[in-house]
């Protein structure tokens, strides 16, 4: 089998690989509901999906810092990466070892086309399918939804000291785009620092959502927020909904229903 990943690298993968190593949490979660389960040999600290890998899969590092000498001990087929979750020197690290597969998410398309890539890769194309068709009636059911609210200027924080935001070119702003959350931070690349007492400068938001991951938002830091807002409505939420791609989207629309009826 020949195919490119999605930053464009040529796989040559001659036989199903049956010993796996994610070192991606979304992607992690993804296998498993692919029905990969006894294939996962590996897995980052930070796969928490489902709850019970902790216990039986051999954690390798986290999602920037990983053990290659636990990595080649376990002898995988291949190795799976993501262009924003691990450096370039972990996927030419793992490439040393044996194939390795680099995915590259921004919009839901990246996602789908992802979930058929391991159908394939893994042979299993008819669960991929399903996940993929699964999503595709679920964003169309919200788009429906989502066609009657009116659009609010927002920001949204992953970090706190320094204070930082989604900007363009990430998955978090193609999902707030599709909530019609206008980003006050959409003209900055990536994830920007924010100076907080320029809120109001940079934008004005009218709804501040802290996520959930990867910093553990708490009452008071809202407060911060609040004192540079003034009026904005700040709401803490799930981070996951709104930065895991695969088979979490099959549940993200229904929250985001949930989420935008309030307002």
């Amino acid at each position: 089998m020949k195919m490119k990943d999605q930053i464009g690298r040529q796989l040559n993968i001659d036989t199903i690989p049956k010993r796996i190593i994610s070192l991606v949490p979304s992607q992690t979660e993804l296998l498993y509901d692919l029905g990969l389960e006894h294939s996962i040999v590996g897995i980052t600290k930070f796969c928490v999906h489902p709850f019970h890998f902790k216990s039986i899969k051999q954690i390798v590092g986290g999602t920037k810092q990983i053990s290659i000498e636990k990595i080649k001990a376990l002898k995988p087929d291949i190795i799976l990466c993501n262009k924003e979750e691990n450096t370039k020197d972990i996927v030419e690290a793992c490439e040393a070892i044996c194939t390795t597969h680099v995915s590259d998410i921004v919009t839901i398309e990246n996602c789908i086309e992802v979930i058929n890539q391991y159908g394939e890769i893994f042979n299993k194309q008819i669960n991929a399918q399903k996940i993929s068709d699964k999503i595709n009636v679920n964003l169309k059911d919200f788009k429906t939804f989502i066609k009657s609210k009116p659009t609010l200027k927002a920001a949204y924080f992953i970090w706190r000291n320094p204070w930082m935001a989604a900007g363009s070119g990430t998955f978090i702003n193609h999902l707030l785009e599709l909530n019609k959350f206008e980003n006050i931070y959409k003209n900055l690349e990536r994830y920007p620092e924010i100076e907080l007492k320029n809120l109001r400068l940079e934008g004005d938001p009218e709804i501040v959502l802290l996520s959930s991951e990867p910093y553990p938002f708490k009452n008071e830091h809202a407060l911060e927020v609040g004192s540079a807002s003034q009026h904005a409505k700040i709401i803490f939420v799930d981070g996951e909904m709104f930065s895991w791609y695969g088979s979490r989207l099959i549940k993200a629309f229904n929250y985001f229903k949930t989420l935008r009826e309030n307002f």
